[in-house]
């Protein structure tokens, strides 16, 4: 595909992404303008994320901390960079030189790691408590029985921000959206209760991809993460 031809193809989904994103904004009688929009680039070459940056993207998420490296030795600042991947302990100091919001911190483990490096720099960084509330195996994130005393451990760090909660809906989800509303809406719960038991304001619910981001938006996510909607199907 020619390179105007790929211009025009992600302006147009864009296009169409932003005009569902009001659409489901109008339906809960919310701001569309509440919505951070996360692109998300895994496979995606460095000349498509740079002219979804031209055409408003703002933040850009990747899934891994050595493809995101050699991207944003190219791209460098013009986006916020999220971590919404999975992040392993020896890739920490890393991912500290790269992304301003790491989505994805499961474990007090983690959490220490963060903080550990966080202190040496010395900076604050926020981060989302990644939740597995489709209860799937083969996903990541804490139990929502465990959400709780994870707040609780992670609050006691004093260079990691609890910004909000995450996760991702059921493998069925992309199937039938629907699928993703009830781990949408636990998600919404949690974050009241935690809100309220632990005194503190947790601004982001980071739930939504490409397949089910309007579900995600009518339960109450104001952060949604979308590749395909955005740049196509994924490269294999």
């Amino acid at each position: 595909m020619e390179s105007n031809d790929i211009n025009l193809l992600i302006d147009d989904n864009l296009k169409r992404l932003r005009a569902k994103i009001e659409d489901s904004c109008t339906k809960t009688w919310r701001p569309s303008s509440e919505i951070t929009l996360v692109a998300v680039t895994k496979t995606v070459p460095t000349e498509k994320i740079e002219r979804a940056i031209e055409s408003g993207i703002k933040a850009i998420g990747e899934n891994r901390v050595q493809e995101a490296q050699e991207k944003f030795s190219i791209i460098g600042n013009k986006a916020e960079w999220h971590l919404i991947g999975h992040l392993q302990t020896n890739k920490v100091k890393k991912a500290m030189e790269i992304f301003s919001v790491i989505q994805s911190v499961d474990s007090l483990h983690l959490a220490q790691e963060i903080e550990k490096r966080a202190s040496t720099i010395p900076k604050v960084i926020p981060v989302l408590i990644e939740v597995n509330t489709s209860q799937e195996e083969t996903k990541f994130g804490v139990e929502p029985s465990r959400l709780f005393g994870l707040v609780r451990d992670v609050l006691s760090l004093s260079h990691i921000k609890i910004s909000g909660l995450m996760t991702i809906g059921p493998g069925l989800a992309v199937e039938d959206k629907e699928k993703s509303r009830p781990c949408f809406r636990l998600l919404y719960e949690l974050k009241q209760r935690a809100e309220k038991e632990f005194g503190v304001s947790l601004p982001y619910l980071s739930m939504g991809m490409s397949s089910d981001f309007e579900v995600g938006i009518e339960e109450g996510s104001n952060m949604i993460r979308v590749g395909t909607a955005i740049f196509g199907a994924r490269s294999k």
